[in-house]
């Protein structure tokens, strides 16, 4: 790949007067490109990737989630669990100092945590991740360096729930975290022009060292672009002005994959294919309790999980990106996942429930509306096309992302194309999606899908210590989902980067998370 000098220029230009007189060599700046504009940079409102992997460069938390998605220590350097499980002891790092890009620089304290915290539950922040804090009862300074949080009652996810975003440090009292974010990440803000470009620079403050002693981070910056086209997010990687591109696009993946989801061969001396798994089960929500005939029939419902090829579909949709989901809604790669038998294509049976559907209510023609981004609308033409097929006639309705995902979360979708991408390494993630207690609009039961038997299995294991016990209790759920069929599970997808071959270290995790602390480049 090429390095266009003037592009990359231009876009790290910063207002000082300093930085003017410098140039920062190209071979320390990370660039690539976010399709929609970063929301916030205050990290109670790392809400979704974009606002996440920004904020992950920006910030720490106790803990956080290594690429095998094992807790690891962050900046407590270790912790203690009483025999309650309920009481956790937390022991801060000595000498991890904020950065000073907009307030002097401190050394982090227990307080900083205290705040941090309790500030997800204050309704006049109003974070989204305010749930994270829903089982703890207090929170207290024990020491300056010492932080204890109690819990209502035993929760055994509690510890990656501490990894999420929204429990990062930021200074007790802060203000304008949005637009003025103070962390102690690798990386601080330099410049942000909204729906543009972002700059942030190297945090020489930063506490991680290298296994030679070398301060972290080796880049110098990173250069977010907003570019909204994905063709032309691919033209700017294809020309060297991006170092790599996150997930396939339809409008590119035949450029860059073989049918096989091989990279072609043009692309080799240049690009690194990356692909693994990643925790994020893609699907169709089916609302149980619509007024429509078609979506309150459980025969309907399975019907139409039996009525498509989920393996045509990824061969020939997704180039061999992703596996076909035939089993649960529980991605493997976490405990329970990848167990329960699910639906294979069965066009047969498919039919002959559509027929009983029929006797028992009438309805000769079912019809059904699926609303989706149009980013997704080839998958979901495939489903219309193969439904038709068994007798069921479906519209399409391709909506603006955010008008999608704000009609799903107050319910007034039956059907809609939706993915679950685990916000930390536990199936309960997903399953409280089915919890009659989270009926959307006040939780994430967009489906409103609802079991007494389901809901009781939940709540034993919220609170249930033992590995083994918690994850049976899934897999009892997860086959509950299938055979009452809420959803409509499409495929488990797969992280997949395309690489510029100057860029080394570049790790990541199942979750997708963007690291770029030990990040070099050639």
């Amino acid at each position: 790949m090429h390095n266009y000098l003037f592009v990359l220029l231009s876009f790290i230009l910063l207002t000082s007067c300093q930085y003017q007189e410098q140039k920062i060599d190209l071979k320390t700046v990370f660039r690539y490109n976010e399709h929609a504009n970063v929301t916030s940079l205050d990290p109670a409102f790392a809400k979704d990737q974009r606002n996440i992997w920004v904020c992950n460069l920006l910030y720490n938390g106790l803990v956080k989630l290594d690429k095998n998605l094992e807790v690891v220590p962050d900046l407590a350097s270790h912790w203690e669990i009483d025999a309650t499980a309920t009481v956790y002891t937390f022991y801060i790092r000595e000498g991890v100092y904020f950065n000073d890009a907009f307030a002097k620089a401190r050394t982090i304290t227990a307080k900083d945590f205290k705040y941090s915290l309790e500030r997800l539950s204050d309704p006049e922040v109003a974070s989204p991740g305010e749930w994270v804090m829903k089982n703890v009862t207090d929170i207290k300074v024990i020491a300056p360096l010492e932080l204890q949080i109690t819990l209502k009652q035993a929760l055994p996810a509690f510890l990656g729930l501490l990894s999420m975003k929204y429990c990062s440090v930021v200074p007790e009292g802060s203000s304008n975290l949005r637009e003025q974010p103070i962390g102690t990440g690798p990386f601080y803000l330099k410049r942000w022009q909204e729906n543009v470009k972002m700059v942030l620079r190297k945090n020489k403050l930063y506490f991680e060292k290298d296994e030679k002693g070398n301060s972290l981070p080796y880049l110098e910056a990173v250069a977010i672009s907003f570019k909204t086209d994905k063709q032309s997010e691919f033209l700017e990687f294809a020309q060297g002005n991006l170092d790599f591109i996150n997930a396939i696009d339809p409008s590119y993946k035949d450029e860059l994959l073989t049918t096989s989801g091989a990279l072609k061969e043009a692309y080799i001396p240049t690009v690194t294919l990356e692909k693994a798994p990643f925790l994020n089960t893609e699907y169709l929500g089916l609302k149980v309790d619509s007024k429509s005939p078609e979506l309150q029939s459980k025969k309907l419902r399975q019907a139409i999980n039996l009525g498509f090829d989920r393996d045509k579909m990824i061969k020939y949709l997704r180039n061999n990106i992703g596996m076909p989901a035939h089993n649960g809604f529980i991605p493997a790669g976490i405990p329970a996942g990848g167990i329960v038998k699910g639906f294979t294509y069965d066009p047969s049976r498919a039919r002959s429930l559509i027929t009983a559907y029929s006797k028992e209510t009438g309805d000769d023609h079912p019809s059904i509306t699926i609303s989706t981004g149009a980013n997704y609308l080839d998958l979901c033409e495939f489903l219309q096309k193969e439904l038709q097929k068994i007798g069921v006639q479906v519209q399409i309705d391709v909506m603006t992302p955010s008008t999608l995902r704000q009609a799903r979360k107050n319910g007034q979708l039956d059907i809609f194309r939706s993915s679950w991408i685990a916000d930390y390494p536990d199936a309960e993630n997903y399953l409280s999606l089915f919890y009659s207690k989270n009926f959307a609009p006040n939780g994430p039961n967009y489906t409103h899908f609802k079991n007494a038997a389901y809901d009781s299995f939940y709540e034993n294991a919220l609170t249930a210590i033992d590995p083994e016990t918690r994850k049976n209790l899934y897999v009892k759920m997860d086959s509950i989902i299938i055979a009452e069929a809420p959803i409509v599970p499409l495929y488990y997808d797969q992280r997949v980067r395309f690489i510029s071959k100057d860029v080394l270290h570049l790790e990541s995790n199942a979750v997708n998370m963007l690291d770029l602390t030990r990040v070099q480049k050639k």
